[in-house]
């Protein structure tokens, strides 16, 4: 940091002000009020509230410079301990901003990155920062901005700074517009509040040097002594980038172009050093070397977009990219060149460290306008013009837009007298949407998971999570879950199995973990999205299957692909001496195998060892996947897999501890693992696999409640007790931590078995449970980690910091705190538990459901609705495909009910033989099938 940017953090606080009426020409604002019903789950740090569009905002009123709650343990190489992050994007971009009003945009072609980084010490401020001056008097919405006021709000779309001080107020709104354009925009109203009028400047600032998320850099700080830290050696890569910044047509802005300045021939021989040591003394750690198969995979990448920032509503009168100058002694706070003209600060040329705008505008008294820019890149083959004029009309209602876009084609759940539930759905539907990006080496949409991983490891991986992030978008959103199902079809290698994580553009991130269970979850969404909205159309469209631009490789169908994937699970994996699926080096769990068996057994388990959870998981994905291939009239192929299901259902059922399921054997020396500690993973999957027997299922419910569940009070734990052989501390990840992954399959077994249960699980797991559970934690209020620390731990509530660090204030390594937010398992499972919640299955000819819930709701998506008012029940169902359905509606009393209507038409109640309600009828290409019983 540079001293001036030190000392004023040390010395501002937050002072807050009234606000002022804005004129009714005005773009719209969100503007807030406040209620009970928004309120819970707040925590310490703001308060949840309603915006002028319907939609959630969190106002984040505290002040990080002055509260010690705000402190985080973290490795300050990563990130300030007191930055607090929120997430904006559309569905080609993620923008990352800060408490302290700073924003990074996440582009991902060519390899993920920042477009504008965040080094103050380096002069570098990342972006949608605004300066104000008068010529006399100055303040920025950099927090605290040298200001009187300075109120955020952290909204559905977008972030809002209200500044004021000295006479004015500048209310600045960033968001990315709604849809797949590669840009965010800053709209900025300013007004005089004094007597007399003002000529003012407005400086609109973005950072100019990229931050990629490199996993080549990440493994040169840990295997190349003298070469820096990790976020060192990424900006020395970004360094490596000459700049040509030319001005657009009309004065309206600027955009740069950059031309990587390659490495030198020590650098190159530096890494072949590293992928020597990744291929001999490293490989049994991080897997070998890392290959390139074909010219387009890279880790980093070479030809970065251009980047641009125009003014949209009128001319610019000046710009620079010269940050040095432009901020010279006086640094962020007070920058030397404010008050000079923008377009002759220094003689140097243009360095293209920042793109700055400057706009100067007369002002009244009372009077305000608004001002709007947009920063972005231009994507290769694109029309700039054309792009930007989309954004030049219709400006004032761009903002409002976007946030009402944001609040349809979801999964909603009302719940009488709990509206906060509906409130964190929205909320969870944005963030996961709003983490949409583009990966131009597979041309396909990707929902990474975020988090450390993506933002500070920088891969994306593990191969599942995509997929599990999708499954709630298949009763909202069809075209992301296809565009996953692409992508992850186009990661299979030709024997089937699916590689662990992906760094760069297209590059296979070497790794010690061979995870057994990965096909499993390709089949189980590819089963669930062609039931669920019966497009079987799309299992015939032709994919080319990983490293993709190698000459030569034949295309295939997805379901082509899908039986690949099959035939691995089934034929590679297969099952060991106990019957069970293998459990190789590890399932779901990475700390399953590696770091928890002993080094010289870890090849003799991966050979040898067996999953429970593999095996309970898999009893009930290929009893879907049977029923799949039932609807594609694949009978036999249907038999088959069902049949593997059976025999795995029979073999889970033999590993019954007496009080829950064993959790894996490993080999003849070191035998079954879980006998004595109770492991949650693979208990759920007993259930929802049918593995569970119904006297097992009632001891096992109650092991879980009393072991897992009622110690904690944000969902269960992942184990009754900590395990000293784990190596990490008590009640943190795979040791005892609360895991938002697998409390989502057990809502789904509670709720099988005692819907109040399910329900009660659903609500602990929420964010809102977090925030008044630990209200002094900023994560967990409005996003989170993947994993908390449980009531084992010392620190319950908060998130994973590495034991060499347990008695430092100051941290190293790497910490789930350096990044613990915009992970996407807290926000995918609450969606697609909603749906869990009533007991959906589909069948090869419709779905049975269970509706029955304690309270009145309304259950609302685009494919299927269910609603419970007063006397009525009913429900939709709206498939792609036209069609004739059978609904099976069990869990309830049919006699209380009188009478049925089947798309408004009267119908017999038809009652089967084990009480529960058959409805048949058919939907159509523009009309749902309907139906409402009345008691």
């Amino acid at each position: 940091m540079t001293k001036s940017y030190l000392l004023s953090l040390l010395i501002c606080a937050l002072l807050v002000f009234g606000a002022w009426e804005i004129p009714a020409n005005s773009p719209e604002f969100p503007e807030i009020t406040m209620s009970s019903d928004t309120a819970f789950g707040s925590g310490n740090f703001g308060a949840w509230e309603t915006d002028g569009f319907g939609a959630p905002v969190y106002r984040y009123t505290c002040n990080q410079l002055t509260e010690s709650r705000a402190v985080t343990r973290v490795n300050p190489d990563w990130i300030s301990p007191t930055n607090h992050m929120h997430q904006i994007g559309n569905d080609r971009l993620v923008a990352v901003v800060s408490n302290y009003g700073y924003v990074q945009v996440r582009q991902d072609e060519g390899s993920p990155k920042f477009l504008n980084d965040f080094d103050p010490a380096s002069g570098m401020y990342g972006g949608g920062i605004g300066f104000l001056t008068d010529g006399e008097i100055s303040f920025s919405t950099m927090f605290p901005g040298n200001a009187e006021s300075y109120d955020r709000y952290f909204g559905t779309g977008y972030y809002r700074k209200e500044v004021s001080g000295h006479g004015y107020t500048a209310n600045q709104v960033i968001f990315a517009p709604f849809g797949d354009d590669p840009l965010v925009i800053s709209q900025v109203t300013i007004r005089n509040h004094n007597s007399s009028p003002s000529r003012i400047k407005w400086i609109e600032y973005w950072d100019n040097h990229t931050y990629q998320f490199s996993n080549r850099s990440f493994l040169q700080s840990i295997l190349s002594s003298g070469m820096g830290t990790c976020p060192e050696i990424r900006r020395a890569f970004a360094n490596k980038f000459s700049h040509d910044v030319k001005e657009l047509d009309n004065s309206s802005g600027i955009i740069d172009h950059t031309t990587f300045e390659g490495f030198t021939e020590e650098e190159e021989k530096s890494w072949a050093r590293i992928q020597y040591i990744l291929n001999t003394v490293a490989k049994e750690a991080l897997g070998g070397k890392i290959e390139f198969p074909v010219d387009e995979a890279k880790l980093e990448d070479e030809d970065l977009p251009s980047t641009f920032l125009v003014s949209l509503d009128d001319r610019a009168t000046g710009w620079s990219t010269n940050s040095e100058t432009f901020f010279g002694e006086g640094g962020i706070d007070s920058p030397d060149g404010l008050n000079a003209n923008m377009n002759t600060l220094g003689n140097e040329l243009e360095s293209g460290d920042a793109l700055m705008i400057e706009r100067t505008i007369n002002l009244e008294p009372g009077e305000e306008k608004t001002l709007y820019f947009a920063y972005g890149y231009q994507e290769e083959g694109t029309d700039l013009d054309q792009l930007l004029s989309k954004y030049k009309s219709g400006l004032e209602d761009q903002l409002s837009t976007t946030v009402h876009a944001w609040q349809k084609n979801r999964i909603s759940f009302t719940v009488e007298d709990e509206s906060w539930v509906d409130r964190e759905l929205l909320w969870h539907n944005y963030y996961l949407r709003s983490n949409l990006t583009y990966d131009d080496f597979f041309k396909n949409k990707i929902l990474s998971q975020g988090h450390v991983y993506q933002y500070v490891i920088g891969f994306q991986g593990a191969a599942r999570d995509p997929m599990q992030h999708a499954l709630p978008f298949i009763y909202s959103e069809p075209e992301i879950v296809k565009e996953i199902i692409r992508y992850s079809c186009k990661e299979v290698m030709e024997d089937g199995s699916i590689p662990y994580g992906i760094v760069g553009s297209g590059v296979i991130m070497p790794a010690a973990y061979l995870p057994s269970d990965t096909e499993l979850w390709l089949l189980w969404l590819a089963s669930e999205y062609v039931l669920a909205t019966r497009d079987a159309a799309f299992l015939e469209e032709q994919i080319t299957t990983y490293p993709i631009y190698k000459e030569g490789l034949p295309q295939r169908s997805i379901q082509e692909i899908l039986n690949v994937c099959y035939g691995h699970l089934v034929n590679t994996t297969g099952t060991g001496k106990h019957g069970l699926m293998r459990l190789s080096n590890g399932d779901w769990n990475d700390g399953a195998v590696m770091g928890f068996v002993p080094g010289d057994q870890v090849e003799e388990v991966r050979i040898h060892g067996e999953s429970v959870l593999n095996a309970s998981f898999t009893s009930y994905v290929l009893d879907l996947y049977g029923t799949f291939l039932e609807y594609m009239g694949e009978e036999d192929r249907a038999a088959a897999s069902k049949s593997v299901a059976e025999g795995q259902k029979m073999a889970v059922r033999e590993q019954w501890a007496g009080q829950w399921f064993k959790r894996q054997w490993l080999n003849d020396s070191l035998g079954w693992i879980g006998g004595d500690v109770m492991w949650l993973e693979p208990q759920p999957w007993a259930i929802i696999g049918g593995a569970s027997t119904e006297e097992q299922t009632k001891v096992l419910v109650n092991s879980m409640n009393k072991y897992m569940r009622d110690p904690s009070p944000i969902g269960a734990m992942l184990h009754s007790e900590s395990i000293e052989a784990m190596p990490v501390p008590a009640g943190t990840l795979t040791n005892g931590g609360v895991w938002p992954s697998i409390n989502g399959t057990l809502i789904w077994a509670l709720a099988n078995v005692d819907k109040s249960l399910g329900w009660d699980e659903w609500k602990k797991n929420t964010l809102a449970y977090h925030a008044e559970a630990y209200p002094d934690i900023w994560y967990g209020i409005w996003s989170g980690p993947d994993a908390y620390n449980s009531t084992l731990s010392d620190l319950p509530g908060h998130t994973y910091v590495s034991p060499e660090n347990s008695d430092k204030e100051v941290l190293s390594g790497i910490n789930w705190t350096d990044f613990p937010v915009m992970n996407m398992h807290p926000h995918a499972w609450p969606l697609y538990d909603v749906v869990k919640l009533f007991g959906l299955e589909f069948t090869s000819d419709g779905f049975q459901i269970n509706p029955s819930f304690p309270k009145n709701y309304n259950f609302d998506s685009p494919l299927i609705s269910l609603k419970k008012e007063g006397n009525s029940l009913g429900g939709k169902y709206n498939p792609v495909k036209p069609g004739e359905w059978k609904i099976i509606v069990q869990g309830m009393d049919i006699s209380e009910y009188k009478s049925l209507t089947i798309n408004g038409v009267a119908a017999v109640l038809n009652v089967n033989g084990k009480g529960e309600l058959i409805i048949q009828g058919s939907s159509t290409m523009d009309s749902p099938l309907k139906w409402e019983l009345i008691k």
